[in-house]
């Protein structure tokens, strides 16, 4: 069974979305990568989806949840993503690792939506970084405890 890597912030709409979608591309068959928040907005932002299918990710099918959903799951890994979530983050049962990546959050931009997109493309940009080396170390020990 691959280990689960739970992403949190807020509200689910942005920042968690776009770091599940960027880990779970770039993880591969390695990682059972989700995402959820402490007060879920109820919506994946359209700019978050937009960002991300112009560097080839389809989060489009993604939807808005609760962390109390996974509160009865094996999640081995959790990365908080705005402070908020990391304040409120429970303990997960088989919990091993907990990580706080904090990025802005680029609902809050202001100005027309190609203004918005600059933020959300930076924003997006900050996370591919962040979570394609967390990716890339994830394979690395994978790698090498196949061939222990």
């Amino acid at each position: 069974m691959k280990p689960t890597v739970l992403i949190l912030c807020t509200g689910n709409s942005c920042r968690s979305h776009m770091a599940e979608g960027i880990l779970r591309a770039a993880a591969g068959d390695v990682l059972d990568v989700q995402s959820a928040g402490s007060k879920p907005a109820g919506y994946v932002h359209p700019l978050a989806i937009r960002a991300l299918l112009e560097i080839g990710i389809d989060i489009s099918g993604h939807r808005s949840k609760h962390l109390d959903e996974f509160l009865s799951s094996d999640v081995e890994t959790v990365v908080t993503v705005c402070g908020n979530a990391d304040q409120v983050c429970p303990m997960f049962p088989g919990q091993v690792n907990r990580h706080h990546w904090g990025f802005d959050d680029p609902a809050h931009a202001e100005g027309d939506e190609e203004e918005q997109m600059v933020v959300f493309r930076r924003v997006r940009d900050e996370i591919k970084r962040v979570f394609e080396a967390y990716a890339a170390g994830r394979k690395d020990s994978a790698a090498q405890a196949a061939t222990v």
